[in-house]
């Protein structure tokens, strides 16, 4: 994911006034601008919150539709403004909060010709990840950073095992569809398999229950597994964050290396010996 201080402003002396307001906080119309931006998205989505409630829309139609219309202006103008006052303007479009800046208008311009799709407008907040640039929070940043890097390195272990939760949903609702014998939601072998999900998930809707003894018997065990099976993918994960935490700690003072395996004496690019 790239990040939106490594654009490159344009030449101009106006794109470059232009860049330092848009893109950065580290001036006063910086900052104004994106708690204007900010603002904007909270009230964008409030309306569109609102607009969902009958009664509110047949009374405030008109003040909605004035508001959204001002608001995605805003918000065109404000994402032609990204892209015109850069020079790497395919690095801003296809990066992760340009892509999002463009969700944030799509839905708008769709609704002309399918008009449910502008509640779709709601996508705008995910722009308030940039809270954590205006407000100096990259810590938090970071942190999510490692999150999702941690989610990445485990990947693979969770694809094993919902595939193995996938295997046991299947076998459970088969058994239970033998078991319960055609009564009601489990009449067919995938309505089963939803009762089995939705048990060993520990979700319990209620909406199906077996009513023989040996099924009840059952659904506790199953019940009393699933507790254990939704600890894998934490454990997973956490153990992960826990490796990748402890390898950022380990950065190399001569090049800057991050990637620095637990046991490393020496650091794998420039060959300096680590602390």
């Amino acid at each position: 994911m790239e990040r939106e201080h490594n654009l490159i402003p344009e030449d101009k002396l106006w794109k470059r006034f232009l860049y330092r307001i848009i893109y950065r906080s580290d001036t006063k119309l910086g900052k104004l601008f994106d708690i204007i931006l900010l603002s904007l998205i909270l009230v964008s989505t409030a309306i569109i919150m609102m607009e969902s409630v009958p009664k509110l829309d047949i009374r405030f139609h008109l003040t909605f539709l004035i508001l959204e219309w001002i608001i995605s202006l805003f918000f065109t103008a404000e994402y032609l403004m990204r892209i015109t006052v850069v020079k790497n303007k395919k690095n801003y479009i296809f990066s992760f909060l340009g892509i999002i800046d463009f969700l944030a208008l799509a839905p708008f311009y769709l609704s002309f010709f399918f008009p449910v799709t502008k509640y779709f407008l709601i996508f705008r907040m995910l722009r308030m990840l940039r809270i954590f640039r205006i407000f100096n929070l990259l810590d938090f940043m970071n942190d999510g950073y490692l999150i999702l890097r941690a989610l990445k390195n485990s990947s693979r272990k969770i694809y094993i095992f919902l595939l193995f939760l996938i295997i046991f949903s299947v076998i459970v609702g088969s058994l239970m569809f033998m078991v319960e014998g055609n009564r009601k939601g489990f009449e067919t072998i995938p309505q089963s398999i939803y009762w089995a999900v939705v048990t060993v998930t520990t979700v319990g809707y209620g909406d199906v229950s077996p009513i023989t003894p040996l099924g009840k018997l059952f659904a506790v065990v199953l019940m009393l597994a699933g507790y254990s099976i939704i600890a894998v993918p934490t454990g997973i994960v956490t153990a992960e964050m826990r490796n990748k935490r402890q390898n950022l700690e380990k950065i190399c003072d001569r090049c800057g290396n991050e990637d620095i395996d637990d046991d490393a004496r020496y650091c794998k690019q420039c060959g300096k010996k680590l602390a």
